[in-house]
């Protein structure tokens, strides 16, 4: 079990009155989540009963791989990193889980070791369920269970989209399609900021450091410019025709 996980399990747990008041006070109303919309306020009031509210730290481990999970964690705000690593101690980014999705939630309802670390890269904060509290809503309510379906459902369509886009595209393509999708995300068109350190994402793109840094140099033919974290994009069709964008492999599920 990780530092973080320790420390939130020898916690006193807070009552549900406080744990409302401190998700209010952050901007969140837990009858908006998606796990607890379309819930009944009791069933929400049970849940709540066993859960707390987290705030973590840039670097923090919130779990190691192969550990059995003891909460099932809700971003509320910032993102977790998902990472796997091979024996051999080489590690891969897969995936970064942003509010207000639920963390790995397979591995909870299942009680099975986590197959990947989850690590925090920005200040954020995490609703924490007790595992066991929350397979047994999960068993009792049909609402509750169509909504943990729901994510894992879009959680397997994310997975799928980053296969193909892995196995379909090369390199450049990938670095491309990348940098137009981050751009559509964050509501900028004319550029793109990279919100981690080049090297984690051309960890999450299946590339080398070095490879990433190939791609946008030869991407410079195609109307960007790179200063620094931020990529300008100077002319985004002719971008978008080199990297052949694919709504069924780039675009986020509703």
């Amino acid at each position: 079990m990780s530092q973080t996980m320790r420390a939130v399990m020898e916690t006193p747990q807070i009552g549900e009155e406080s744990l409302l008041d401190e998700m209010t006070h952050e901007g969140v109303v837990p009858e908006e989540l998606p796990l607890f919309r379309g819930l009944p306020a009791s069933r929400r009031s049970e849940l709540l009963r066993h859960a707390m509210v987290h705030s973590v730290s840039p670097g923090t481990v919130l779990f190691e791989q192969g550990e059995v999970p003891n909460f099932q964690l809700i971003v509320l705000a910032g993102s977790a990193q998902l990472f796997g690593r091979s024996a051999e101690g080489r590690e891969v980014l897969i995936e970064a889980v942003r509010a207000p999705d639920l963390v790995i939630p397979a591995a909870v309802l299942t009680g099975a070791p986590y197959l990947m670390q989850a690590r925090v890269p920005e200040p954020s904060r995490f609703l924490l369920i007790h595992a066991a509290a929350f397979r047994a809503a999960v068993d009792d309510d049909p609402l509750l269970a169509h909504a943990v379906i729901g994510s894992l459902a879009h959680q397997f369509r994310r997975m799928v989209r980053q296969i193909k886009n892995l196995k379909l595209r090369t390199a450049t393509q990938r670095v491309g399609c990348y940098l137009l999708a981050l751009s559509k995300r964050q509501g900028t068109p004319d550029r793109a900021v990279l919100p981690f350190e080049k090297t984690l994402i051309a960890s999450e793109l299946g590339i080398t450091r070095e490879s990433f840094s190939r791609a946008l140099s030869g991407l410079g033919e195609s109307g960007i410019r790179v200063d620094g974290q931020t990529i300008e994009i100077l002319d985004a069709s002719r971008l978008a025709a080199a990297c052949a964008p694919d709504p069924l492999i780039d675009d986020a599920d509703a």
